[in-house]
């Protein structure tokens, strides 16, 4: 099984978003997503946790994680977005940036649209590399 880290600033948006969309579309035994920040905040953001709620997908209970060289050292792909140089880096692990805007504090339709970016570069994620649950194309 794969792990994928999506890893951002405050661990409170973006990098939330995107593992639980990842939990949701890819299978869960090819792999998995966790998340994590450089400077974790206290909370997911409260507009990131309505608009995922909208969806279907309650981010009520997750906390916000720092982001180890450790937590990196186990995954197979580590998604940036936002952190910059202030993200580990790990010899040989895989890794891609997503330039995405930080969700925090901006009105309700700017976070539903960064939540289907978010959801969009998923997808596309989880299809390129076969790692679909069936039922989710």
């Amino acid at each position: 099984m794969k792990t994928v880290l999506f890893a951002c600033v405050h661990n409170a948006g973006r990098s939330q978003m995107a593992a639980a969309w990842f939990n949701a579309m890819a299978d869960p035994a090819r792999a998995r997503a966790v998340s994590a920040g450089t400077e974790p905040g206290p909370r997911v953001h409260p507009e990131v946790l309505a608009a995922m709620a909208e969806e279907g997908i309650d981010l009520s209970a997750v906390e916000p994680q720092r982001l180890t060289e450790e937590l990196a050292s186990q995954a197979a792909l580590l998604v940036t977005m936002g952190c910059g140089e202030a993200c580990p880096v790990v010899p040989g692990l895989r890794r891609d940036d997503w330039p995405l805007e930080d969700p925090k504090g901006k009105p309700v339709e700017r976070v539903r649209e960064i939540r289907d970016e978010v959801r969009a570069r998923v997808a596309e994620l989880v299809a390129r590399e076969g790692w679909a649950a069936a039922g989710t194309d």
